[in-house]
């Protein structure tokens, strides 16, 4: 660490924050700089930019790096011009860093010079040309004229192959997602994606018009599966940037349901995963385990899934005795149950078939896609944020990190069961260790120009928040990378070789983190009564208007 200190000394800038390493650099040493990091090991985690046009005619890009072994952050800093905002791209170095960059082009202009793929991303096709959303001159309530000749162009398939679409609907997606299968007879060469159709600008509204309080619900809601650690996220990055001490049973609370989530994802995968290849026994019976799970959170919390419950400095409830004993009765139950599950799995042959030696991603293309998760661990990649980096109660509990090499669905179906089993495991021992007191703490303000990082071990993979604190008791920046980020970025690795019909397990295998909603319900706020409207009802009340 001090020889990386010294080298980058020699080139830039260098200041130590607590368990922060901040870099400021010049542009045209961010290459050079970035190669010397990454020689030492580091983990390349997110590229944002932060509009600073008013303050001073800057924008500046914001390189995030973790040092797991040290547990240092790394935060590598460059200013550039707002009259012409360019840098080198350094996705030759980093092909993890390929969709950051893009991401940094849509929504705040800036140009990365030798980018391999500078099309649009985020944006739409039809979103207005020089129009950045980020940018703190772009109203979040805005309604752009749309443009009236999109501009985005696919990959087009070369003389002998073919263009098998996949999406944006399709009955094994959740979401509107387009997978642009390029083909030779049955086997898959190439592959394009066009997703984000479903951007919903969270961070632009959060950084507009909600306080740091408010937010915890808004990231609730980024994910329609395991919402909890966004809040969790969020909440420590500016508990990081505002020194707030959160209390250890609030931490404690906050492991509790991270666990809960990650099992009941993790059920909820196993099922699908068994629907993509026909075995619809298999996946009623894993959403079968996982309801005791959902009744539990609901019992607890009032809600099934987004719990609401997580807020800067603690958690707005307490988990009672009776709470305790119930969430003991499920985890007995559920344990046997998962056993059996994995039991069936390990030996059907069917399974086998379907899922050996299919997709698999080689440990060097999961480094250097920089994966997170289960993908990574069945690649032979020993990275758990909860182990590497401990939050919440984490490093009070005593746990393993399952491992495999194989690096296909079948190692990613193993890890994943194996998780299961484990978080029973961590449930287990957080409820002997859980400390008696408080469950929030009140803070009062929150100095301005503040840094937080925050790391979660979602169930998908390594999630990412960074929070810079602003002078008016919201973010001035708020900045949130899914795992699902750059486990998608290995598709093109994952896909090619395989054959089309299994490309719908191999995209499922990734676990890609879909946001859907099938119904909703209103509340008569006079009667206080549910009314949870039907298909049918909704289709009614569509005609109606």
């Amino acid at each position: 660490m001090n020889s990386l200190n010294d080298k980058i000394s020699s080139l830039a800038k260098v200041e130590k924050e607590a368990e922060n390493l901040v870099v400021f650099s010049e542009p045209s040493q961010i290459r050079e700089i970035v190669r010397l990091i990454i020689l030492q090991g580091a983990r390349f985690i997110h590229l944002t930019a932060i509009d600073f046009l008013e303050k001073r005619q800057k924008i500046q890009l914001n390189y995030f790096f973790l040092l797991l072994k040290e547990r240092i952050n790394i935060i590598l800093k460059t200013e550039l011009d707002s009259a012409s905002p360019s840098v080198s791209s350094i996705s030759d170095i980093i092909p993890g860093a390929i969709w950051a960059e893009r991401e940094c082009m849509d929504l705040f202009g800036v140009n990365f010079s030798g980018h391999p793929d500078p099309r649009r991303l985020v944006l739409p096709d039809d979103w207005p040309d020089n129009l950045y959303p980020l940018r703190k001159n772009f109203s979040y309530d805005f309604k752009p004229p749309v443009k009236s000749e999109p501009s985005v162009e696919l990959k087009k398939p070369g003389e002998g192959r073919t263009v098998i679409p996949l999406g944006p609907f399709y009955p094994s997606l959740e979401e509107p997602a387009y997978f642009r299968l390029i083909v030779e007879g049955e086997e898959i060469v190439d592959f394009d994606y066009r997703g984000f159709y479903v951007h919903r600008g969270i961070e632009k509204l959060a950084e507009s018009v909600l306080n740091y309080q408010q937010i915890p619900f808004l990231a609730e809601r980024i994910c329609g599966i395991c919402g909890f650690v966004h809040s969790t996220a969020y909440c420590q990055a500016v508990e990081r940037a505002g020194k707030i001490d959160v209390p250890e049973r609030a931490k404690f609370i906050r492991t509790i349901f991270l666990e809960l989530e990650r099992i009941h994802s993790h059920l909820l995968w196993a099922g699908l995963a068994a629907h993509i290849v026909g075995f619809d026994t298999l996946f009623m019976q894993a959403w079968r385990i996982r309801e005791p799970v959902m009744q539990l959170c609901e019992m607890i919390t009032g809600n099934r899934k987004t719990y609401g419950i997580n807020i800067v400095g603690g958690v707005t409830i307490d988990i009672l005795p009776q709470h305790m004993k119930d969430m003991e009765g499920v985890i007995n139950q559920i344990e046997k149950e998962v056993r059996e599950l994995r039991e069936i799995i390990l030996n059907d042959e069917v399974i086998q078939l379907r899922f050996q030696k299919v997709g698999a991603l080689p440990e060097e293309a999961a480094k250097n896609f920089y994966v997170g998760g289960p993908v990574a661990r069945a690649s032979g990649v020993e990275i758990d944020i909860r182990l590497n980096f401990p939050y919440a109660a984490y490093s009070e509990i005593v746990f393993r990190m399952p491992i495999r090499k194989e690096g296909d669905v079948w190692a990613r179906t193993i890890v994943r069961l194996e998780e299961i089993l484990i978080s029973i495991g961590i449930l287990r021992e957080t409820v002997k260790k859980i400390p008696e007191g408080p469950t929030s703490i009140k803070f009062t303000k929150i100095e301005p120009w503040q840094e937080g990082i925050s790391y979660v071990e979602a169930p998908r993979g390594q999630l990412f928040h960074y929070v810079m604190t602003g002078p008016d008791g919201k973010p001035y920046r708020w900045s949130v990378r899914a795992p699902s980020y750059q486990n998608y970025q290995a598709l093109s690795v994952l896909l090619k070789g395989g054959s089309i019909a299994d490309a719908p397990l191999i995209i499922a295998s990734i676990d890609p983190c879909f946001s859907c909603t099938e119904r909703f319900e209103t509340v008569d706020i006079k009667s206080k009564v549910f009314k949870t409207y039907t298909a049918e009802e909704l289709r009614k009340c569509l005609k109606a208007k």
